[in-house]
This record gives C-alpha cells, structure tokens and sequence, in this order.
C-alpha cells in the first residue's frame, strides 16, 4: 500500500472551502504551479449545491463515437478492472476520466448506475471531458464535473486506467489529490496537502485589509495604494 504524507482527515478538511480558495492557496504554496494544474474551459456540474469533493485520482479513459472492437468478453474484463482499480485506495477518490473521442461526450458514461457503483466503490465524484445524464437520478452526494450532457450511452467503453490523462487542460496522474467543485478542478501536489490550509488563512487576513477598506465608506484610490502594501506585510 502507498504511504502518502497526509491522511483522510486532511483531504475531508480541504473539502470545506472552494477550489478557488484552494487555486489562491496553491499561488503561495506552490508558486511555480500558478499556470497548470487545473481545467482550463468550463465543466458542467450536475448539481451546483454540493460540497467540494477531494481525493485521490483515479484515471481512465473512454471512447463512445464507435464500437471498441474489442470481443464482448474482453470489454467486460476491461469494465471489471476499472471497477476494481477504483475500489483498490487508502482514502476516498476523485474519477478522472478523459474522453478520446475527435467529439467528447458522444455517449455518456455517467448516470444513474455508474454514479451509485463509483460512490459504493469509494468515489465523491468525477471530473470529465465527456458527458453524463439521468441528471435527477444520480447518487446522492456524487457530483459530476462534465463535459457536457448527453441523453444517451452510444458506444460508451474503458479505453484503458492508471495511465496520465488530461481533463479541459488539467494534467492528472494515478493518486494525485484532485480537488473540484462548480467552479473546475485542480491537481493538489502531495507535499503541499497540509500546507494549504495554513496559506489559506494568511490569504485570508492579507484579503481582509483589502475588503475592509471597500466597506468601510471612507475609499479612496490612495488608501486603497496604502492597504495594498500593508497587504503585502502580512505574513
């Protein structure tokens, strides 16, 4: 089993602010980071009042535009085998799937059943460039971050698991910590888990001096030019 230098608690912990949150973090965490490592066009969420989800990654990839070729016994083998690599994982998953097709999303994979098997295998939810549908059937609490949405499944199959992919620009590997909601996803690197929620508080205080001036009824461009360097001061 892989050791990770964080735990469940500190991914659940991270689950209570938004991605942007997360995103400003990062800036200062990881300041090299600032330009990758997240989606770059937008997702459709299948519900904009959940939670932020975050875990660990769990790639793969689909096809829907065309049969796979592939005899009816091997595509299920390949199915059986997502279903289980998901399952094999220390902490809760984040999907990430990546839709090969020259058209994403020509088939949902995502739907009623898929979204009940993937949370009963450990997954919050996904983040793809495909499609999903069954919008008012989906699990409870499994948030899907689509590409779009799609009324049906087409061809939908596994390509293949475990590999790289790439999500709307966001580079994911095996066990990355993904972190996602409404607002797009990004890739958490291991060593700065436990650092974010300490930058997220000095980000906070370094905002707050910013935020109290533009409700204080006393702005001016000056004092917005002297609030900005106290900002800067505060580490």
């Amino acid at each position: 089993m892989a050791e990770y230098p964080f735990t469940a608690a500190d991914l659940e912990a991270l689950r209570a602010w938004d991605t942007p949150t997360i995103c400003n973090a990062l800036e200062l965490v990881v300041p090299q980071r600032r330009g990758h490592g997240y989606t770059v066009r937008p997702l459709v969420p299948a519900d904009v009042t959940l939670r932020p989800i975050c875990g660990l990654a769990r790639t793969g990839t689909i096809r829907a535009a065309a049969p796979s070729g592939r005899p009816a016994e091997l595509d299920h083998a390949v199915r059986t085998g997502w279903y289980e690599y998901v399952a094999e994982a220390a902490m809760p998953t984040v999907v990430v799937l990546q839709d090969l097709d020259d058209t994403p999303g020509f088939g949902a994979f995502w739907g009623e059943v898929h979204s009940a098997v993937h949370k009963a295998l450990g997954a919050q939810g996904c983040v793809t460039n495909g499609s999903f549908r069954d919008i008012d059937a989906l699990a409870p609490e499994f948030q899907i971050l689509g590409g779009v949405v799609n009324p049906s499944h087409a061809y939908v199959h596994m390509v293949a698991y475990g590999q790289d992919v790439s999500v709307h620009g966001m580079a994911c590997a095996h066990d990355a910590v993904v972190h996602a909601d409404r607002h797009g996803a990004v890739v958490i690197p291991h060593e700065a888990v436990r650092q974010i929620l300490p930058a997220i508080e000095l980000g906070a205080r370094r905002e707050k001096v910013i935020l109290d001036l533009c409700q204080s009824g006393d702005f001016s461009v000056a004092k917005l030019r002297e609030a900005l360097a106290r900002s800067k001061e505060i580490h």
